[in-house]
């Protein structure tokens, strides 16, 4: 073979390689530890986080209005496998002090989990002060998270790409009538809360007085719109997924639903199920209680008892959520698996700024199921937003 024929050759091989794996960190698990991604050089990390007992304390506050925020302990654990992952990390927290610490800090790079505590598009507001400052950070940026946090706004878009997601109703006022087409039973939820608040037992509206009973708790108690959806019996199932997609990136979904760029780029995690069996004589959904108070004590099954097709169409549905949202670097996608229908999945939401507390946060479980420990998927996303700005 000649020389010009062997180059030509090995550049295919390799060229084909680097499509399957197409990913800096993906790479790195599959032939050496993450770590080996970070061997050229360290980067000035500073984590941006709301911790519960920095929150702020008002009158009439209920008792859930923080638990959105991280604790102490995540937060630490955060710095200590950024710094293990070869970098300098210290924790700043993500008030209104935050561009004068940031400023004195100078960090490479933020990595990025702050809620924030006000506004309709709190989890938004940290990463709009970064880009006015320029300064690179990890996850979605400020239109997507300002969009996904609000579930109404997320599901009209879902819906116009003819994504499945339960047929909705957005209320705004307690006399509001019920739209034509929407049938008991349904389900409720506040519009922009995560971590299950709002979500009860009661939620589950089976007529007209139940659902003006409800109405009213969330509109006086959490003071926003209510989100109202059709009821989907059955199974809860979260896909975590942590990449980019290649380009070229449109906010749609291709033509082509078979297209290889529909998912290029991303790497799955294995979907994940809780099993709330032992909990229905209690009257328990998967809400606050349950993602709060009974953490520990939930069974969670990862992989979830799911066949191959269905692992397939639930990773296809979530990188197109993941697409037409504009997310990046990471996010969590919630289904519901319709028990009447042969389980067909139903998108609930999608989440940019997953929860990282260790054991316990859905997308830290779905990696230990792959054999990423929390360390590890740190650095994962971390390195995956430094290769998006072109730092590595």
């Amino acid at each position: 073979m000649k020389r010009t024929d062997l180059l030509l050759y090995s550049y295919l091989i390799i060229s084909t390689f680097l499509k399957k794996n197409y990913y800096n960190t993906a790479l790195c698990k599959k032939i050496t530890p993450w770590r080996c991604c970070n061997k050229m050089k360290s980067f000035r990390v500073a984590v941006l986080a709301n911790l519960k007992e920095n929150a702020p304390v008002f009158e009439g506050m209920g008792k859930d209005q923080w638990d959105d925020l991280d604790s102490e302990s995540t937060v630490i654990s955060l710095v200590n496998a950024i710094r293990e992952g070869g970098h300098q990390a210290e924790f700043l927290e993500a008030d209104d002090s935050i561009i004068d610490t940031v400023r004195d800090y100078k960090p490479d790079i933020c990595f990025n989990i702050a809620e924030s505590h006000f506004g309709d598009s709190r989890e938004a507001q940290i990463p709009a002060i970064l880009e006015k400052m320029q300064i690179p950070y990890t996850g979605s940026k400020v239109l997507t998270l300002a969009l996904t946090l609000d579930k109404p706004m997320t599901k009209r878009i879902l819906a116009w790409h003819n994504l499945p997601t339960p047929e909705f109703q957005s209320f705004e006022r307690e006399d509001e009538q019920l739209e034509e087409g929407m049938e008991f039973p349904l389900f409720i939820k506040p519009s922009r809360e995560g971590t299950g608040m709002g979500i009860s037992y009661e939620s589950i509206l089976h007529n007209e007085t139940e659902l003006r009973t409800q109405l009213r708790y969330i509109l006086r108690k959490y003071k926003q719109s209510a989100l109202v959806e059709r009821y989907i019996e059955g199974r809860e199932v979260t896909v975590g997924l942590v990449g980019n997609l290649i380009g070229p990136v449109a906010r749609r979904i291709p033509k082509d639903e078979n297209a290889h760029r529909i998912q290029a780029g991303l790497q799955f995690l294995p979907p994940m199920e809780v099993n709330l069996e032992p909990w229905i004589e209690s009257g328990k959904v998967y809400g606050n209680d349950l993602k709060t108070a009974h953490a520990a004590d939930l069974e969670y099954l990862c992989p979830a008892p799911l066949d191959e097709d269905q692992v397939d169409e639930l990773n296809w549905l979530a990188a197109a959520v993941f697409r037409v949202t504009g997310a990046l670097d990471v996010s969590r996608i919630d289904f519901r698996l319709d028990v009447h229908d042969n389980f067909k999945p139903y998108i609930l939401e999608i989440n940019p700024l997953p929860g990282l507390m260790p054991k316990l946060s859905d997308i830290v479980i779905e990696a230990e199921a792959d054999g990423i420990g929390h360390t590890e998927l740190v650095n994962m996303i971390l390195n995956t937003a430094l290769q998006r700005y072109g730092l590595i």
